[in-house]
């Protein structure tokens, strides 16, 4: 790090990543993150308070990264709720590919570190979960799915797509007919959906 930069968490997030990249989590420590920054492990400490934290602080990143992405197809009203559930589901299946192609070792550690900081991937699905109940309320308020309870009905749709999102399924994700596989799918889950 160049000297007089200060030191802010962002930073410390991005060299923890480059770390968690060469090392894995399973090696890579605080003392390695400061070495790549050029500073002593307390002046990591002033920003994450233990290894925990800081490990906690970059699985939550890394979870966020494509979170904007995300809630802006399940806010846009003025797509219909059956094509906007669709495109969200979509969206997320090629956000997860990206990572896990473009980057499969930060990718491989990310695996083992939302396991370990459940606190930061229950978060995230409870996100993920919101956004899913927020387009299909829309979608009963409209009349165009049945009467039902949005947050029961976004935690099915959640579980019916669990191949298409979780990072235990993350070689099937590369299968030439996997787009095709969840368009199958989403079309099942919206007729069963579907305002009768």
């Amino acid at each position: 790090m160049p000297p007089g930069v200060p030191l802010d968490a962002d930073t410390i997030l991005s060299a923890t990543e480059e770390v968690l990249r060469r090392h894995g989590p399973a090696k890579a420590t605080v003392v390695d993150v400061a070495r790549a920054l050029g500073v002593s492990h307390t002046a990591v400490y002033k920003h994450f308070p233990s290894k925990q934290a800081l490990r906690e602080a970059v699985t939550r990143r890394w979870l966020s990264r494509d979170r904007d992405t995300l809630a802006a197809i399940a806010g846009d009203v003025k797509i219909p709720p059956a094509r906007r559930l669709r495109a969200w589901l979509a969206a997320m299946l090629a956000a997860k590919q990206a990572k896990a192609r473009d980057d499969f070792e930060l990718f491989a550690a990310y695996r083992i570190l939302a396991v370990e900081h459940s606190s930061a991937a229950t978060d995230h699905v409870a996100d993920l979960l919101r956004q899913l109940q927020a387009i299909l309320a829309d979608g009963i308020a409209r009349g165009d799915f049945q009467a039902t309870d949005p947050a029961a009905a976004a935690r099915a749709v959640f579980d019916a797509t669990t191949r298409f999102h979780h990072p235990t399924h993350a070689t099937e994700w590369q299968a030439p007919a996997v787009e095709t596989e969840l368009d199958a799918v989403c079309t099942l889950l919206l007729n069963g959906l579907q305002a009768r």
